[in-house]
């Protein structure tokens, strides 16, 4: 196994939330249901803004593989990348039994970037920045690892009001769809900071779309609203 010699950018404590949830990451009635509820419309906002088939992809802060397997699926060439020991080992395991073909390695994208930079049509980031102490830092290395040309898709969480009533207090305290602890409010990204961050890093903003999450249905969409989640495209120059 090939492990990063670069892990500064990350939190042992969050890291250990999503080892908690490794051995469930699958169970779409588990801990990770929303992950399982969001999952179609990520592959669909991907597939829509930079293409799959045949494309060279990068899945950074893979956790289990719920995105890695899907692009795959969809004709992508996939590495999946995660710093997480146990969520690796059942990302393997899973695509092992699916049939699916995805390529996992334990490194940072900081240490990912060094190797191979520029290597990759398009990289793909759910979740994770506002999980890391330097999300400003995890995006360049981003932007490192995009081909010029490429698109760099990521999905994260704004620092506004509404996000924290809806994806805390909402979803961890009252709904009990995450765990308890799973988001810390302060580091939740508003979108102007993260274009200051693309641009910062040579990265053109394309698109800026909301999701919006019906808890009765368990439905999430594509919304104008960017107050709760958000998706951003950005495109590498270069080209």
């Amino acid at each position: 196994m090939h492990t990063s010699t670069d892990a500064g950018n990350a939190d042992s404590a969050e890291l250990a939330k999503f080892a908690a949830l490794a051995q469930s990451w699958w169970d779409p009635r588990g801990p990770s249901r929303p992950l399982h509820d969001l999952n179609p419309l990520r592959l669909e906002y991907v597939a829509r803004s930079a293409g799959l088939a045949g494309r060279s992809a990068l899945d950074v802060g893979c956790g289990g593989g719920l995105l890695s397997e899907a692009m795959a699926r969809r004709g992508a060439r996939v590495l999946g990348i995660d710093l997480g020991r146990e969520v690796l080992e059942v990302a393997r395991l899973h695509a092992l039994e699916s049939g699916v073909q995805v390529d996992y390695r334990e490194i940072s994208a900081e240490g990912l970037a060094a190797e191979r930079p520029g290597e990759f049509e398009l990289v793909t980031c759910m979740e994770m920045l506002e999980h890391v102490p330097d999300p400003a830092a995890a995006l360049h290395a981003l932007a490192t690892l995009v081909r010029p040309g490429g698109d760099l898709i990521v999905s994260t969480l704004n620092r506004h009001p509404r996000a924290f009533a809806v994806a805390i207090v909402g979803a961890e305290y009252l709904a009990r769809m995450l765990p308890r602890g799973t988001h810390e409010y302060l580091k939740f990204i508003r979108p102007s900071e993260l274009a200051r961050w693309g641009r910062e890093a040579g990265l053109e903003l394309n698109d800026l779309t909301g999701l919006s999450y019906n808890p009765l249905t368990r439905a999430f969409r594509l919304s104008e609203d960017t107050r709760v989640n958000y998706l951003a495209h950005f495109r590498r120059g270069g080209a």
